[in-house]
């Protein structure tokens, strides 16, 4: 590793005490955040760089084209062409890089600091050289810090040195910048942020768009086949027109103008306005999306293997009867429960000792305190009172009783409590006190968590829309199979290790190791899984699920392995999140089915007209109208009201391809019967014809979007947003004032215009049906297909 620079040496700071909020600023102002130096490419270079590249350059090639041919009115549309084009990629470009933005900063790391003598929690971005924090199990080490006081760690450093195990620290240690906290709790000073870190990493566990989703891939090879498609058509028809001597700079004007039209420029803006306008909703649903591609694998997500405390229940823990044993009163187990507890870390268990405690374990002084882990399943802590010195511990009833080592009637007695117990939906924590050499075991401590008032009807809706929930709990069996009883999960739950994962509706006393054999086990048998979970241990399960799930109060390593982070709890968060990704994906599909159409319909129908009839059914500002025209509508899609899917959903290439070409085949053939009609039967103008298509070609093209955004017919719900509505209404409005009085095009007047709406109208109607038919036949041909399994599987398994 390279040197790297250091901060100036500074006082050392009271451990008891911290810095000032004067010495604070001070140095804040002196070292500046503490973040990483990101290169930030400035607005004005954005916005130049939308002017080059081979769209803008070929665009700019027919404008200078224009100029040589004197041809000032295509000056002039070209140009604005141009503008806005480049104008409408910068602001959906920077709408886009805002929301991922925000999304960062709702993710961003907090520390807890001592300050003037009292803890609290800061954004780490405001952490500077000097501050006292505290980092225990779970968190992400916000700056490098240089430890002290008493405790231990043990600290993942793979990522900045490659360590493939943990690494144990101890007072005087240095802990660097990204490193995550597997064990322990410990103070340390800061002695280095931002650039001047080890390896700073806090500003990179939020991925952005950067990464493509199946989704993304497919649209975008649908894309790279279009410009072949194009780039294949137009050589054809520049070899044919310069064949029959057609005037050079014209040709190569509208050969120009015609590719930049048929090639779905908008395409990229597209993708990234909806997956960032889809990832603010879901934020605003208290999900945060952490990688905008993992919206196309909650869209398809049809296991969620939840956790039970906090998301299917309230993690609103209380106490229940105390069940003695070496306790000579219920006081004597509460003290100790208590003294075993710490209010500072805010931990859901250790809050309802307290409570339940009240002061009873006022005069006694901590000193020395082992947080729980996952390792050793309890905490202890020594403490010193007016008798003395002792120890107190309290964990999973199985391992205080190994500590203890009781007779085999009390081992046998404590166990038979806590299977009744568990019976009832109470888990249970053990509590023990060492005098000496030896512990004593006090009793049982029962603690009820009851299930969310929501989780029923939330279950319930996850169901009907074929989104199986299987409750993943480290509690026993026994309270596992009540609360599933409570929410109506289902009676097939297991221990973690017997379980059959594609059968049960729960896991009982898992481990984190089993998470991850869960996922991959469910996604062998070809599901899309989600995986929720709030410790560092989750982290390995959250990565290989397909969408990691970090729940509210989750720590700062599962939030940065999850896709999506909760910021709010219960299980209703993530299915409000499943729905809203199954809008974003039924968004992307109705766009890619609607844009291939599009290029079939508009570039088929001018090469059929140039090289058949040789006669150019459009001119090359027209084509320039319709594509300023038609950028509008389709960045509206984004904003749509898209229906929700009663099941997962999956790319299904087959499906928007075969559509595509049915709608574009079926507007190939309305224009040629537009033409035939206006050429041979009214035997109007060229100029008129041309202008007669263009408005066909416009007014038919943004009805389309309306044919290709439901399965159903155009009139059901879900109605098209206002948004979509207003703006495809007001741009068919100006291409139609353009197409009557003549603005850029010969005037064709107001009977002429009404028609063509009218005909628009009645096909609109004609793709609508034939949309309808065809998913009517996949669905048949679907439900034939489930038919012939089923019978294929009894006939190979005949039930007996």
């Amino acid at each position: 590793m390279a040197d790297i620079e250091k901060a100036p040496p500074l006082e050392p700071t009271d451990p008891l005490l911290g810095l000032t909020e004067a010495e604070v600023s001070a140095r804040r102002a002196r070292f500046g955040d503490n973040a990483l130096a990101e290169q930030h490419t400035s607005a004005f270079r954005k916005l130049v760089g939308f002017f080059w590249g081979p769209i803008p350059w070929m665009i700019e090639i027919a404008a200078l084209l224009s100029a040589l041919a004197r041809r000032w009115e295509d000056l002039v549309i070209i140009s604005l062409m141009l503008l806005l084009n480049a104008g409408v990629g910068f602001w959906q470009e920077h709408k886009a890089d805002t929301a991922i933005e925000a999304l960062k900063a709702r993710l961003a790391l907090t520390a807890r600091v001592l300050r003037a003598g009292k803890w609290r929690s800061v954004p780490a971005l405001e952490l500077v050289p000097g501050d006292i924090v505290r980092v225990r199990l779970g968190n992400v080490v916000p700056a490098d810090l240089r430890l002290h006081g008493d405790g231990f760690l043990s600290v993942d450093q793979s990522a900045l040195t490659g360590e493939s195990l943990p690494v144990d620290k101890k007072p005087g240690d240095d802990v660097y910048s990204g490193s995550v906290v597997r064990l322990g709790e410990m103070n340390g000073e800061v002695t280095a942020t931002g650039m001047r870190t080890y390896f700073g990493r806090t500003a990179e566990l939020v991925e952005t768009a950067e990464t493509r989703s199946h989704l993304q891939e497919a649209v975008l090879g649908i894309g790279n086949f279009l410009i072949l498609v194009t780039a294949a058509l137009v050589a054809l028809i520049l070899v044919v027109a310069l064949f029959r001597h057609a005037p050079l700079v014209d040709t190569l004007l509208f050969v120009l103008i015609l590719t930049v039209a048929a090639i779905p420029v908008a395409l990229p803006a597209v993708l990234s306005v909806t997956m960032a306008a889809g990832a603010a909703r879901l934020a605003r649903m208290r999900a945060i999306v952490s990688r905008l591609v993992a919206v196309e694998e909650m869209a398809g997500m049809d296991v969620v293997c939840s956790d039970k405390t906090g998301t299917l229940t309230k993690n609103e823990l209380t106490v229940g009867e105390l069940a003695l044993e070496g306790a000579a009163a219920p006081e004597e187990l509460l003290t100790a429960a208590a003294l075993a507890s710490r209010e500072e870390d805010g931990d859901a268990i250790d809050a309802a000792v307290l409570a339940a405690a009240g002061g009873v374990a006022a005069g006694h002084v901590v000193t020395r305190f082992l947080p729980f882990d996952p390792v050793h399943k309890r905490t202890e802590a020594d403490v010193r009172s007016g008798d003395g010195h002792f120890s107190v511990t309290k964990g999973a009833p199985q391992v205080v009783l190994d500590l203890a080592k009781p007779d085999a009637a009390l081992r046998a007695r404590v166990e038979e409590q806590v299977n009744a117990l568990a019976a009832r939906g109470y888990r249970t924590l053990g509590v023990a006190r060492k005098d000496g050499d030896a512990w004593r075991f006090l009793g049982l401590v029962p603690l009820f968590d009851p299930p969310r008032d929501d989780a029923r009807e939330t279950i319930a809706a996850a169901r009907a829309m074929g989104l199986r929930i299987v409750m993943v709990t480290g509690d026993n069996l026994a309270i596992a199979r009540e609360t599933a009883r409570k929410l109506g999960l289902g009676d097939k739950l297991d221990n973690a290790d017997t379980g059959n994962v594609e059968l049960a509706d729960g896991f009982a006393q898992v481990f984190p190791e089993h998470k991850f054999r869960i996922v991959q086990e469910l996604q062998e048998a070809g599901h899309i899984v989600g995986m929720t979970g709030d410790g560092v241990n989750d982290a390995p399960a959250l990565k290989q699920a397909d969408v990691g799930i970090a729940v509210s109060g989750a720590t700062d390593a599962a939030r940065a392995s999850a896709d999506l982070v909760l910021t709010a709890p219960g299980l209703g968060v993530i299915v409000s999140a499943v729905e809203e990704a199954r809008r974003i994906f039924e968004r992307m599909t109705s766009y890619a089915t609607f844009r291939i159409a599009e290029t079939i319909r508009v570039l088929l129908f001018m090469t059929l007209s140039i090289l058949v009839f040789d006669f150019y059914p459009v001119t090359a500002v027209m084509i320039v109208l319709l594509a300023i025209l038609n950028d509008f509508p389709i960045m509206m899609i984004a904003y749509d009201n898209a229906p929700l899917a009663k099941e997962p959903l999956r790319w299904d290439m087959h499906r928007v391809l075969s559509l595509s070409v049915i709608l574009g085949t079926a507007g190939v053939i309305a224009s040629f019967v537009l033409f035939w009609f206006a050429r041979d039967v009214l035997r109007l103008p060229s100029e008129t014809v041309q202008t007669l298509i263009f408005l066909k070609l416009l007014v038919a093209g943004h009805m389309t979007i309306y044919v290709t955004r439901t399965t159903g017919h155009l009139w059901h719900r879900p109605l098209p947003s206002w948004h979509l509505v207003v703006v495809t209404e007001t741009t068919q409005v100006l291409g139609t004032l353009a197409a009557v009085y003549g603005w850029f095009v010969a005037p064709i007047g107001w009977e002429l215009a009404l028609g063509v709406w009218g005909y628009a109208i009645a096909w609109m109607l004609v793709n609508d049906t034939l949309k309808v038919a065809f998913y009517r036949m996949l669905r048949r041909r679907r439900g034939a297909g489930a038919r012939h399994h089923r019978r294929v599987s009894m006939s190979l398994h005949p039930r007996t």
